[in-house]
């Protein structure tokens, strides 16, 4: 299917020609019909060659319906441009040219109608000069009459030769903008709009926007003829499953979940403005019409603070209405739907220069370059980065982040610096905990630490981050006392150095807990302390006596204490090497025991 929208000044025979074409009323109201004037949006469709069907968007063409008009025409990349053979270019000719090359309609056929009434010539002459510096220069001309019938075989052929020109539908997920919301007895809310995007079938649960509201598709039709599925280009009539008529009006727009931005603000490029720029202006986007707070950024540059999140793609064409005026006052297109914060002075002339240099087209490379990490689905939801589209090859790319080069190298060195810069202030720390590595270095997530420690040469252990080689450097009276505890604790596993031996030795908590993070000792509870592989020998030792067993008959097998046997059971019951088996005994399991996971590097 093909959708062509109308455009011209009111009175020159738009609806008249869509009638003539398609043997259709496309002005749906009694009162349009008593006063011969379009008011609202109207549609009529017809067969232009034996394949395909063509519909209409028939707009109104007087200045008080100008939004009615930008509602129609804000879908739709064709036209057909009405102007009169005995009145030529009018006001609303100029306001709806503007409209159309703010959205940047490039595809069209010129009728001059009322051939019969006035020569075409003169007609024909004007508008192609006033097309000759815009997208629709040069688009067939036909002279036509639908009075008479002259001239409308010519014109049936200039349309069907248009939409065989017309580019492919732009790929993506589904959205269409509603432009009619009624109700239907025995069936519930219907809209209408054109799906320029994507497919939808019936069951398909999709979003209304900007209500944020998960729907359900009840039925399809096209055309007024039911379908299961259809894909873009369409005309559709959406039949929702549990919405009121009251819910949903034009400008809405039903999306696929999950594929769009809810932008409230974005800096745009503008286009074609007018000297002066107002700030409270309305936004027409789609079938949308918002308003908005402009910011001028630079002399083509701004930002848009809109009252209602609208659902767009970067890369999407727009216009800005002065309310007050009336009229057009810019096109633009969307460079950026999640825009950064503009707070130390200097900042908007900087980024009206950084939007100046991005393409009105999406680029992820550049878009991860700017941003230097951003996650996969940001860049999918903002239209700049398909769902099946391959990462591109300079990107770093680790789970949902996305990173450029630079800043990952940036992050690497970072992360390296911080580890080293840790290890000279804490000699006797294990090394960094990842969460303050991650806060230092400026890295947004700690999903990103495991491959930026492989890229900077850092290793994991006992929780904290240090290099491979790294060493803990114990103070020399440290050295020996513990050198002295690990002697006798080889000649006897299990006596334990007492609270008062550690004292004596000046062996502080943090002195001991390095100690056990180096693999010295392994910290069987508060001030039991034992070599790492103390309980694997426990475990042997049990195993020689009968099961079940008490605590008194370990601390025999084991030579020891209660204060170190009643520790060192309950760390093997933790361990799955024991278990309980009434209030007394316990049973050997059997199974590997083994001390804390020791780390690779050399200390000393």
């Amino acid at each position: 299917m093909f959708v062509i929208a109308t455009a011209g000044h009111v009175d020159h025979g738009k609806s008249t020609l869509v009638r003539a074409l398609t043997g259709m009323e496309p002005d749906r109201w009694a009162e349009e019909r008593r006063r011969g004037m379009t008011i609202d949006l109207g549609f009529a469709w017809t067969t232009l060659d034996n394949e395909h069907m063509t519909a209409f968007v028939d707009v109104p063409g007087h200045q008080r319906f100008v939004s009615n008009m930008l509602a129609g025409v804000g879908p739709v990349t064709a036209v057909l441009f009405v102007v009169a053979a005995d009145e030529g270019w009018r006001r609303q000719s100029a306001e709806h040219l503007a409209a159309l090359q703010a959205l940047d309609v490039r595809h069209g056929v010129l009728a001059v109608t009322r051939c019969d009434l006035a020569d075409p010539g003169p007609a024909i002459e004007q508008a192609h000069e006033r097309l000759r510096d815009t997208g629709l220069a040069g688009m067939p001309a036909v002279a036509v009459s639908a009075a008479s019938g002259h001239g409308l075989a010519a014109l049936r052929t200039a349309l069907r030769e248009l939409t065989r020109a017309l580019p492919a539908p732009r790929t993506g997920p589904a959205r269409l903008w509603v432009d009619r919301s009624f109700t239907v007895r025995g069936s519930g809310t219907v809209v209408t709009g054109t799906l320029g995007s994507g497919t939808m079938a019936v069951g398909d649960e999709l979003v209304l926007e900007p209500a944020g509201r998960p729907v359900r598709i009840r039925g399809l039709q096209s055309l007024k003829t039911k379908v299961e599925r259809a894909k873009a280009v369409s005309r559709l009539a959406v039949n929702l499953r549990g919405l009121g008529a009251n819910e949903v009006r034009r400008g809405y727009a039903l999306v696929q979940p999950g594929a769009f931005t809810r932008v409230t603000t974005m800096d745009v490029r503008l286009i074609r403005q007018a000297d002066r720029l107002p700030t409270h202006l309305v936004l027409h986007i789609g079938s949308a019409a918002v308003p908005v707070r402009l910011r001028k950024l630079g002399p083509h540059a701004a930002r848009l603070a809109l009252t209602t999140a609208l659902p767009l793609h970067v890369g999407e064409r727009g216009l800005l209405r002065d309310p007050g005026a009336q009229h057009i006052v810019a096109g633009i297109v969307v460079l950026d739907t999640m825009p950064p914060q503009l707070h130390a002075r200097g900042d908007a002339r900087r980024r009206a220069t950084q939007l100046t240099g991005m393409s009105d087209r999406p680029d992820a490379v550049a878009d991860i370059a700017r941003r230097g990490a951003v996650r996969r689905e940001a860049l999918v939801t903002a239209g700049v980065l398909a769902y099946e589209t391959e990462v591109p090859a300079d990107v770093v790319a680790v789970g949902e982040w996305l990173v450029a080069p630079t800043l990952w190298k940036t992050w690497v060195s970072a992360l390296s610096a911080a580890v080293d810069e840790w290890a000279a202030a804490n000699p006797l720390s294990p090394g960094l905990a990842p969460e303050a590595a991650a806060g230092r270095a400026g890295i947004p997530d700690l999903r990103l630490i495991g491959a930026l420690m492989a890229d900077a040469g850092l290793v994991l252990g006992s929780g904290a981050m240090r290099r491979k080689d790294a060493k803990i450097r114990f103070p020399e009276p440290v050295r020996r006392a513990l050198d002295e505890i690990r002697a006798r604790l080889r000649e006897d596993p299990f006596a334990a150095p007492s609270a008062e031996e550690l004292a004596r030795h000046r062996l502080s908590r943090q002195h001991l807990a390095a100690a056990v993070n180096a693999g010295l000792l392994c910290r069987i509870a508060p001030d039991v302390y034992l070599l790492p592989d103390a309980p694997t020998e426990a475990a042997r030792r049990l195993a020689g006596i009968d099961q079940p067993f008490t605590v008194s008959q370990a601390r025999i097998a084991w030579g020891t204490s209660r204060r170190v046997a009643v520790p060192l059971l309950e760390y093997l019951d933790n361990q799955g090497a024991t278990r309980r088996t009434g209030n007394t005994h316990r049973l050997l399991t059997f199974r590997t025991v083994a001390g804390p996971s020791l780390p690779e590097p050399q200390y000393h």
